[in-house]
C-alpha cells in the first residue's frame, strides 16, 4: 500500500471516530477522539519520500522534508524551522527542542527510510 494511500486511511479512521452527524453521535465512535498524532512515512511511486503527520481528528498536515509530534510539537517547528537544512538531519534541532520542554521524555526516535530498509536511531536527552 502507498503510503499516501495508507494516511488517507489513517486521516478518514480518526475523522470518523470523532464526527458528530447533526447533534446525534455517529454508531462508529464513542464519546470522542483518539488522542493520538500519528507520523506516516514512507517511499511511493518511483522511491519518492512521503511523510505526514495528523492531529487527533484526522487533519493532515503534508511536508517535503519533516514534521514532528509529540508533548514539545511546538517548539519542536520552531528550532527545526530554525535550523533544518537539506540534506541533513534533524537531530540538533530535536534535542534542542527536547531540553526546553518540561513535559519532554529522554531524547527522540529518528527513522531513516530507504528504498531496502528503516533504520531508527534512538537521540538521549538529558536525563533530569
Amino acid at each position: 500500500m502507498k503510503p499516501e494511500t495508507f494516511a488517507s486511511l489513517v486521516s478518514a479512521i480518526l475523522y470518523e471516530k470523532s464526527a458528530i452527524d447533526f447533534g446525534v453521535l455517529c454508531s462508529s465512535i464513542r464519546f470522542g477522539p483518539y488522542f493520538c498524532q500519528p507520523v506516516i512515512a514512507g517511499l511511493g511511486d518511483e522511491d519518492k519520500p512521503f511523510i505526514c503527520t495528523m492531529d487527533s481528528i484526522g487533519a493532515k498536515e503534508l511536508a517535503k522534508d519533516f514534521v514532528v509530534a509529540g508533548t514539545s510539537s511546538e517548539s519542536l517547528y520552531g528550532a527545526c524551522e530554525a535550523m533544518f537544512k537539506p540534506d541533513m538531519t534533524v537531530s540538533r534541532a530535536l534535542l534542542a527542542s527536547v531540553d526546553r520542554g518540561c513535559l519532554a521524555g529522554w531524547g527522540g526516535h529518528i527513522f531513516i527510510v530507504t528504498p531496502t530498509e528503516v533504520e531508527e536511531r534512538i537521540l538521549k536527552g538529558r536525563m533530569d
